[in-house]
């Protein structure tokens, strides 16, 4: 990261993060409308979640008996009740645009002998609809795409570089604090900033998400007072190999697509494979505690020529001495991604002027209390498209749709969804100090190792409390080791570690809060003492400023 812009507004948008949503409008903003467009990220460009991802990108590319109709339908699904319908007719209108100008950026996807696009159905998906990249590396692909295109179009990139608090002046969204990899501050300033964090998976303990996914983005945003809602959403993918490696290698949906079945330790089936995922979650989770074990089977066994359609994940399955031709692979759910996050309108404004946010960082209302598979890649295009048009008209402030439509307009109606505010939450200070002091991850520099160890505390209580089953009682304690560790990192240090642990903490902490307040089970958030759907709580719950 270089020295500060001597001029104070040289950007005209600072994009924070290099996933999928944040480098789609940076190249969109800078390549198509000549904006004077800046990166940030914490890593280097290709170290995002984005990378990750095989799944694989969910439109409607091909001719009926597919439609948008369907695919909207199947969203709304899944989202059960919560899904803003606007938002998703946006989602799957625009998304086979937004595919069809990645592939003309470089982007292959898999191919039949025809040369037809080959579509993959996986849970919740009433149709084949979902394109790949070498089986499972669809998330590499995008991402190898995306930063070739923004290295040639952007004016500045701060890789290792750290946003660590917003720029607000007079209401508005003026940039954001970063530290350099030396520990320089820095006031990175534009006229407007796109949060494309990504999510927060290091919460738990057990993640398919990459070590940086650390809830930076929501984390900021809340400090900072901006609305924030449906984080109680944590959605855990059922198949991840239960494996020491971290992140836990994902066995994409495709596999069950492809007729991959789920078997319990005896060999037994127990849940339909191509059910949502917070289904399928939580009927693993339900058959492990019944029986004692911590996971369940994935019997691949039938699938013909896995090696050639699935490289990617027969490469991490030879890793660890797997064949997922004879064997059947030990799996059980983690945490993969934030239904909820910024509260968005259905053009990306958040409810602070001058901020916007795109991807998994964001509520936009497109996925509900539970994400559809693969839509997750499809959002951060499509939203990422419409900020970037949205800054381009000149238009300011968010505007009373999408999910935004809960903090604006309140209850708009008795088909609509509402807001509700949780009645015990406020803004979390900012950790910020103004000493500038070292940004160093060597073991030497962070404190008898206490910022390790806070945040693995952390993690096991959110795994164990939060997780795919919670109740009253869990949360209570899970909040108690939470505000624990938010204690330990009280102190001068300003490593980076520290930094993300710190944002860990106000995540969880708004995480507990939220699922506290939702007593009811909907989506990815089951209460043990709730397991009913209560028709009074179809509503966001809101953490703002206004709490």
């Amino acid at each position: 990261m270089t020295g500060p812009d001597p001029r104070p507004a040289a950007l005209d948008l600072l994009v924070l993060g290099s996933g999928v949503a944040g480098l789609s409008a940076a190249v969109r903003a800078a390549g198509v409308h000549g904006m004077r467009v800046g990166v940030l990220t914490k890593g280097e460009l290709t170290q995002t979640t984005t990378r990750w991802a095989q799944g694989g990108v969910a439109a409607v590319l091909g001719e009926d008996p597919d439609s948008t109709d369907l695919h909207l339908a199947d969203t709304l699904a899944a989202g059960a009740g919560l899904c803003d319908t606007d938002a998703v007719r946006v989602l799957v209108d625009e998304g086979p645009g937004r595919v069809n100008e990645l592939i003309a950026l470089g982007a292959m996807f898999d191919r039949d002998e025809e040369g037809r696009l080959q579509l993959a159905r996986e849970g919740g998906h009433s149709l084949p609809r979902v394109v790949h990249a070498g089986g499972a590396a669809t998330g590499v692909e995008i991402e190898r795409a995306l930063v070739e295109a923004v290295h040639a179009t952007a004016a500045a990139l701060h890789e290792h570089a750290f946003a660590a608090e917003l720029l607000v002046e007079a209401g508005r969204c003026r940039g954001v604090v970063a530290y350099d990899r030396d520990g320089r501050r820095h006031e990175v300033r534009a006229e407007h900033v796109l949060l494309a964090t990504g999510g927060a998976g290091q919460l738990f303990a057990v993640t398919t998400n990459p070590l940086e996914a650390t809830g930076d983005g929501v984390a900021m945003a809340l400090r900072a007072g901006v609305a924030v809602a449906d984080v109680e959403f944590v959605q855990f993918h059922p198949t991840a190999l239960h494996h020491p490696r971290m992140p836990r290698p994902l066995l994409s949906e495709a596999l069950r697509g492809h007729g991959a079945l789920l078997r319990d330790v005896h060999g037994e089936r127990f849940v339909d494979e191509l059910a949502p995922r917070d289904e399928v979650s939580r009927a693993m989770t339900r058959r492990m505690l019944a029986l004692g074990v911590d996971h369940c089977l994935l019997d691949a066994t039938g699938l013909e020529a896995f090696d050639q359609r699935f490289p990617t994940i027969a490469a991490a399955l030879a890793e660890v001495g797997l064949d997922p031709a004879a064997d059947w692979l030990p799996i059980a759910p983690a945490a993969h991604y934030l239904c909820g996050g910024i509260v968005t309108d259905l053009d990306g404004s958040s409810s602070l002027p001058g901020l916007w946010a795109a991807g998994e960082v964001a509520c936009s209302g497109v996925h509900g209390a539970n994400r559809l598979a693969s839509n997750s890649l499809l959002e951060g295009m499509v939203f990422a498209f419409r900020v970037v048009e949205r800054i381009e008209r000149g238009d300011a402030g968010p505007s009373a749709t999408g999910a935004m439509r809960a903090v604006l307009a309140g209850d708009v109606g008795p088909h609509a969804i509402g807001g509700r505010r949780a009645a015990d939450w406020s803004p979390p200070p900012s950790w910020e100090r103004p000493i500038p002091v070292p940004v160093d991850d060597s073991p030497a520099s962070d404190p008898a190792d206490a910022v390790s160890r806070a945040r693995a505390r952390l993690q096991r209580a959110m795994t164990a409390g939060a997780g795919v089953l919670r109740s009253a009682t869990s949360l209570d304690e899970t909040s108690e080791v939470v505000e624990a560790a938010a204690s330990d990192l009280v102190g001068p240090t300003r490593t980076v570690t520290a930094w993300e642990a710190r944002n860990l903490v106000d995540v969880a902490r708004a995480v507990v809060v939220a699922a506290r307040t939702r007593t009811e089970s909907r989506g990815a958030h089951t209460r043990g003492d709730f397991p009913g759907r209560d028709p009074d709580l179809r509503a966001r719950i809101v953490l703002d400023a206004a709490g």
